[in-house]
């Protein structure tokens, strides 16, 4: 790569930065304004396409074969163990889907998969340069998607994403993501695939930014 190119490349990273900044802070004003949040709620699967094509488009080296197998792979295990989970209550506890994910299969939202493939490439990303051992990676890793997890289900009843049996998210949802979540980054380590992405801890930090303004937002509301 050229240094010309790597400017240029960097140039349209820093403007798709900003770009999801303001789609998410007009995102905030949407959805925290009660005649606009129905058609905001509606966009969030928008968002989450949208974050999760950017994020794959600033990966830093070359697709392989191998890497395309092992992110499907990985999109299609969350996506059945999301179908195991509501459908017979036991990986996660007692919860059903609401409407504002979109389509669904199995009782289950397509968008799910793509959700745990986003969050299990980004946090491998994430940790791919911290030096410490594959085992500590895989786990700090782990620990990332257990977080935006942890900031996502203060969300999700309020915006009709799922909902759990007495409005009580278990601790057994936080174990199950956590183990699940170790299981996925153990595959993608063990795989070899190269992972190198410089915005997905920045897409990753804004889509928190905004949990957390909503979660404040709605308890102090």
């Amino acid at each position: 790569m050229t240094d010309i190119q790597g400017y240029r490349n960097l140039l349209l990273q820093k403007k798709a930065e900003l770009f999801f900044v303001i789609f998410f802070i007009v995102g905030f004003a949407g959805t925290i304004t009660p005649i606009t949040r129905p058609f905001f709620i509606k966009l969030f699967p928008f968002a989450v396409l949208l974050s999760f094509s950017a994020i794959l488009f600033f990966q830093n080296s070359d697709y392989t074969i191998k890497t395309i197998l092992v992110l499907s792979l990985t999109a299609i295990l969350g996506f059945t163990v999301e179908v195991a989970g509501v459908n017979t209550h036991i990986i996660f506890g007692s919860y059903n889907y609401g409407n504002t994910l979109g389509i669904k299969l199995f009782n289950t939202p397509l968008l799910i998969g793509i959700n745990w493939v986003m969050l299990s490439y980004s946090g491998s990303a994430i940790t791919e340069n911290i030096q410490v051992s594959v085992l500590m990676r895989i786990v700090f890793a782990s620990i990332i998607m257990l977080i935006y997890d942890i900031f996502l289900e203060q969300l999700a009843q309020v915006l009709d994403m799922w909902r759990w049996n007495n409005s009580i998210v278990p601790v057994r949802n936080y174990v199950a993501w956590f183990l699940i979540a170790l299981i996925l980054q153990t595959i993608i380590k063990l795989s070899g695939i190269k992972i190198e992405n410089s915005i997905a801890l920045k897409i990753i930090l804004i889509h928190v930014a905004f949990f957390m303004s909503l979660i404040l937002f709605f308890r102090l509301s």
